[in-house]
């Protein structure tokens, strides 16, 4: 039994740290590893020569400013991860190692406002048949991220509001998806996990401060304050779709008038063109016009942008975050919204808020929510399993003999 304060306790302490810092980076050098954890070079040499010894990690050369360095990162043998997206029209699965590799992905069509039933048992279908398609033994899972198009109530667990999903009501998606496939279940928004799947893997990369605004059937905010995702005591921040933009405006699905959401969600969005280009346009067709050329989808996307650039000013005015990254088929658009933003943002900030602030697309496209649930799986599962799984021996034998790491 290892006393706390002890040379044993202290030593698995500073192993854990190690797995720690590299499991949430993906790959890091013996240097980089040293300033994350603030353990000295010889340290960190010595516990990743016992991980690599234990299977735990694996060490390859490469290098760092012009001089060569050795890249550590998680064994990929370690373990896996799964990552579930649920949209409001599509379901997307993807299963990645340790090492923040995707394995296997796929995607498609689902209504997932229709049935939560039939939502899970797709997801359960999928989630078999990419486990297959990697090669990998099932008892390998570690965890599951989950992302639902809806604020969770962070006491019962179920979605927060039944008019964005009613075939939902009542459900915990967790304990759903838990007890179907038998191993750890997180759940988030897609929002969220949008930001999160940003900062770990695409713009938002080397930024501690930064907003993700999803544009699809509603508006919704992933907030990242000091590299961690701020979700609020209740599970609600971030639901920037419902900034008041005109008390006289029209009636949102949340019961208020003028909402943000009724100006730049497509539901809201894709009626003004009806008329003009009939009602099958889909917001990704509007975009693909706009970009070709057509006045009518331009003018539309730039309202948008100008609409969504007021949220916008209101973040910066309140949080001040130094990013913010456009999600969903809106971000296609490129210049034709990002420009209106900034222009919004210009406005109505504070112009030392305002001038601090970049605006960018989202690197990751429609998979940045899945990617984000991957890395929920990765941020939650605990150092102590993996540790326990790979190193009992070397942890005992050596916790005897090896000095005290410090």
């Amino acid at each position: 039994m290892e006393t706390p304060g002890s040379q044993s306790s202290l030593h698995r302490a500073n192993l854990e740290r190690v797995v720690r810092a590299v499991r949430m980076a993906g790959s890091l050098t013996q240097a980089e590893i040293a300033r994350t954890t603030g353990l000295s070079a010889a340290t960190v040499s010595n516990i990743v020569r016992e991980l690599k010894d234990g299977g735990t990690v694996e060490v390859t050369p490469t290098s760092a400013g012009g001089r060569r360095a050795r890249s550590v990162s998680l064994s990929g043998d370690a373990g896996i991860v799964i990552g579930v997206d649920f949209g409001h029209t599509h379901l997307r699965i993807a299963v990645g190692n340790l090492a923040h590799q995707v394995l296997a992905e796929e995607s498609e069509p689902l209504d997932v406002d229709a049935s939560s039933a039939q939502g899970f048992d797709r997801a359960e279908e999928l989630v078999d048949r990419l486990i297959s398609a990697s090669g990998i033994a099932r008892e390998k899972v570690v965890g599951v991220g989950l992302g639902v198009p809806g604020p969770i109530d962070v006491e019962s667990g179920t979605l927060g509001s039944t008019s964005i999903l009613p075939g939902w009501t009542g459900i915990n998606p967790r304990e759903e998806l838990t007890s179907r496939l038998g191993v750890p279940v997180h759940v988030d928004n897609d929002a969220n996990l949008g930001a999160l799947g940003e900062l770990v893997w695409g713009s938002g990369r080397g930024v501690r401060d930064l907003a993700y605004i999803k544009v699809a059937s509603g508006v919704g905010a992933g907030l990242v304050i000091s590299g961690q995702i701020y979700r609020g005591p209740g599970g609600t921040a971030g639901e920037i779709g419902h900034i008041t933009l005109d008390e006289s405006g029209p009636v949102c699905r949340c019961g208020n008038r003028g909402c943000l959401e009724t100006f730049a969600a497509a539901r809201y969005v894709l009626p003004l063109l009806h008329s003009s280009h009939g009602t099958e346009l889909t917001m990704e067709r509007v975009v693909r016009l706009a970009r070709d050329g057509d006045p009518g989808c331009r003018r539309v996307i730039a309202d948008v942008g100008r609409h969504i650039g007021s949220g916008v000013a209101n973040l910066c005015n309140l949080l001040n975050p130094t990013r913010v990254v456009l999600g969903g088929d809106l971000a296609e658009a490129g210049e034709l919204v990002l420009g209106p933003i900034r222009e919004s943002v210009g406005r109505y900030a504070i112009p030392s808020a305002a001038r601090q602030l970049s605006v960018l697309p989202g690197a990751l496209g429609g998979r940045a929510e899945v990617l984000g649930a991957l890395a929920l799986a990765l941020s939650e599962m605990g150092d102590s399993t993996l540790l326990d799984g790979s190193l009992s021996a070397l942890d005992g034998s050596l916790s005897a003999s090896t000095p005290a790491f410090t």
